[in-house]
């Protein structure tokens, strides 16, 4: 009897309703996986960063992009579900989506072929793992045709709106840091551009939030604590993600103290682009 009702119980807990929308958002989130990636899976120098990336670096930047998907998870889910067990389901499945996008499409590319090292394939699909991951996350709220209602859009704490903004750094930051242009420009920069881009970008990391009029605009009845509350604390943070990511990327390598903050302000500002999106759409 006992044996009998089991299967029968399992029968009755699976909600096909529930079931066709987990499909349905776990096809968004291959979308959203792919909207993400694509310029980051035909661009040549993150082909060439699969190649000559050591372990350590790829490491590193596998192990601090962990923690960033399980809170994002947290905020912009693919699932309406928001325990902390199905925050860490929704950040397994993303990387998997992540994975399995990248994989797919760099051997459809023709970047991995079948004479490459499997160390060489791994590291070049898991390099574009973690912003496919972020895409496939980000899906739902982006994507869906209820315009994001996840079910969590409870406020954002101090902290979890500083995280947001390490995401959306982290994310363009990763379609910059690669190429030579990045490198180019703070070479060629003078102090006084170094200057003139700080002030440029934490106008434009204030103004997007605060007063350009886009959907998600927050509003703060102090500007001015707001600025220092969370624009320059999150600028900071945003430094702080570009030097490590130009680290990832080996960019840090033979460059004076002078020549590495040039190119840390010259990436924080897609950077600080980033964060402030991030707020806006999350």
């Amino acid at each position: 009897m006992t044996a009998a009702r089991a299967p029968s119980a399992l029968i009755d807990a699976i909600d096909p309703s529930r079931e066709r929308a987990y499909a349905r958002d776990l096809a968004r989130a291959f979308g959203g996986a792919l909207l993400f990636t694509i310029p980051l899976l035909m661009t040549m120098e993150m082909w060439a960063a699969g190649y000559v990336m050591d372990g350590v670096r790829l490491l590193a930047f596998l192990l601090a992009a962990l923690p960033l998907l399980f809170f994002l998870s947290h905020y912009a889910g693919f699932r309406r579900q928001r325990s902390w067990a199905d925050d860490l389901s929704d950040t397994l499945v993303a990387l998997a989506v992540g994975f399995i996008v990248a994989g797919v499409f760099l051997t459809l590319l023709g970047v991995i072929e079948s004479g490459d090292g499997a160390r060489r394939s791994l590291a070049q699909i898991a390099l574009q793992a973690v912003p496919g991951a972020i895409g496939a996350l980000l899906a739902r709220r982006q994507l869906s045709a209820d315009g994001g209602e996840t079910g969590r859009e409870d406020q954002a704490s101090y902290a979890g709106e500083l995280f947001l903004m390490v995401v959306g750094a982290l994310f363009l930051a990763l379609n910059m840091a690669p190429t030579e242009e990045m490198i180019l420009i703070a070479f060629r920069a003078t102090p006084w551009h170094v200057l003139a881009l700080i002030v440029v970008t934490l106008t434009l990391m204030h103004g997007l939030v605060y007063s350009a009029g886009f959907a998600g605009q927050e509003e703060h009845d102090k500007p001015v604590t707001a600025f220092f509350h969370y624009t320059l604390a999150g600028y900071g943070l945003v430094l702080v993600t570009g030097l490590f990511v130009l680290w990832v990327f080996g960019r840090t390598a033979g460059q004076s103290p002078g020549e590495l903050a040039a190119a840390v302000v010259v990436l924080g500002l897609p950077g600080g682009l980033g964060a402030a999106a991030a707020r806006l759409l999350v």
